[in-house]
């Protein structure tokens, strides 16, 4: 697959720490209960943190028990790109961000209502955007 943001592998070095370019670039795995989101709540937007494209709405996140940050949908169908995964020696759809490649996690099929699926994401692979809070117009009289 072609990725629309496109850097050679010394360029995403120098631009990533070196445990986000090991989950990312390298397809590897933080431990459970050890990212930042897996028990985070806040409202708003989570988005690649390889080049910023916004990948989940903090609506579609759910408590799974896993350990990592869990969505039952992506914020558009066509934020993520999905692959089979076949690495430790089982069989998974691995998922990654369509705009760079980015290794996201992977997508399981025993997710809540509506969808049924589970994006298992690594917390390293994400950024989020709080939702900017209403603003309040007064009315004059």
């Amino acid at each position: 697959m072609t990725y629309r943001i496109t850097k050679t592998e010394d360029q995403w070095r120098a631009a990533l720490s070196p445990e986000r370019y090991r989950v990312c670039r390298e397809g590897r795995t933080e431990p459970p209960f050890s990212g930042r989101y897996y028990a985070f709540k806040g409202s708003g937007l989570y988005r690649c943190g390889c080049c910023g494209e916004p990948l989940f709405a903090s609506t579609a996140k759910f408590d799974s028990g896993t350990g990592w940050p869990s969505f039952w949908e992506p914020i558009t169908p066509d934020a993520l790109v999905s692959q089979d995964d076949f690495r430790d020696g089982m069989h998974r759809i691995e998922v990654r961000c369509r705009a760079c490649g980015a290794h996201l996690g992977h997508v399981f099929p025993d997710g809540p209502p509506p969808t049924g699926l589970r994006y298992c994401i690594n917390s390293i692979a994400l950024e989020f955007e709080p939702q900017a809070p209403e603003s309040s117009q007064s009315v004059k009289d």
